[in-house]
């Protein structure tokens, strides 16, 4: 396979069913898991040095699908907008959000929920951990770091 992260499909795929648990714990809902996942990339810091390789999540592009998590929070069974239960969504919710009045406290001015998007952080980093040592276990991790070396031009 010509790039690195081609070879590790069907480790991502093992990963994530050995994963779900975790994510069944976490505060997010398996649809909010998949958006996490899609707005994350994965890289190998230091692939030419054996001792010193990480796989680590590049979580840059997080905070762009925060407010389509709180979207997908806030749809009821079918993709509907969920019913107004007086907590969190809502009418009141839509309309103190409007004006700049959060009930919770936690959204910062560009909307997004800066304990929310540190929350994904860590269970994508977390995810990533699992997934190199699943690769060490059995025996691939030497080949998917010497395979991004290479395409590194390291």
């Amino acid at each position: 396979m010509s790039d690195w992260q081609d070879m590790l499909v069907g480790d991502r795929m093992a990963v994530d069913n050995e994963f779900t648990r975790r994510v069944e714990q976490s505060q997010f809902s398996r649809q909010e898991w998949g958006l996490i996942m899609t707005a994350t990339t994965f890289d190998i810091q230091n692939p030419s040095d054996e001792d010193a390789a990480q796989l680590v999540a590049d979580t840059s592009e997080l905070p762009t699908v925060m407010p389509e998590l709180e979207n997908i929070a806030n749809m009821g069974p079918m993709g509907m907008p969920a019913e107004d239960d007086g907590g969190s969504g809502g009418l009141l919710d839509s309309l103190l959000g409007t004006l700049g009045l959060s009930r919770n406290g936690a959204d910062t001015d560009d909307g997004t929920d800066e304990e929310k998007l540190q929350a994904a952080e860590r269970l994508v980093t977390a995810y990533a951990q699992q997934l190199q040592a699943h690769l060490e276990e059995r025996g691939r991790w030497e080949e998917v770091r010497i395979a991004a070396a290479e395409a590194k031009g390291e």
